[in-house]
């Protein structure tokens, strides 16, 4: 069994309940166990001007799927929730990210892990600080060193 660590985010249709359901979707997945889910964060959208706030969170699971079929199970449970696909960076229903998987680098045209851009985001880095303060990425790098170095986003525990 490997651990994931999955990021989690909404900002359209109850973004809360777009998260506690996306939760309940992943526990039910095969070959996976959930394991535990930060608190929830309220963020500043990254991306085009005149979106909602976000709702962030960090889950840690186990799971034996293979990094592609977790994605694709992860993109299933997205679309599920209603997660259309034409603005980059733009307002969600839910969007699902694989953070990190056990100590392993992902580069596929379809799959990158560490995900590329998670150090520069504070709604990525505290809710995995909340739940491994003392987490070393596969570069070596401390949690804690990065959230020191992160760029400040408006962030509110919810």
């Amino acid at each position: 069994m490997a651990r994931a660590y999955i990021g989690l985010g909404s900002n359209l249709a109850e973004p809360q309940r777009q998260l506690r359901s996306a939760l309940d979707a992943i526990a039910a997945l095969e070959e996976t166990r959930l394991l535990r889910c930060s608190s929830f964060y309220r963020s500043a959208p990254v991306g085009p001007a005149g979106q909602p706030d976000y709702i962030n969170a960090v889950a840690e699971l186990e799971t034996a799927l293979a990094p592609l079929h977790l994605l694709d199970r992860l993109q299933a449970v997205e679309a599920a929730h209603g997660r259309e696909r034409h603005v980059r960076w733009g307002a969600r229903t839910l969007d699902l990210d694989i953070l990190l998987l056990d100590a392993q680098r992902i580069d596929t045209p379809r799959l990158q892990v560490p995900h590329p851009r998670m150090t520069e985001r504070n709604f990525v880095l505290v809710p995995l600080a909340e739940l491994e303060p003392d987490l070393q990425l596969p570069s070596g790098e401390s949690i804690q060193a990065l959230l020191r170095q992160c760029p400040e986003n408006r962030l509110e525990k919810i």
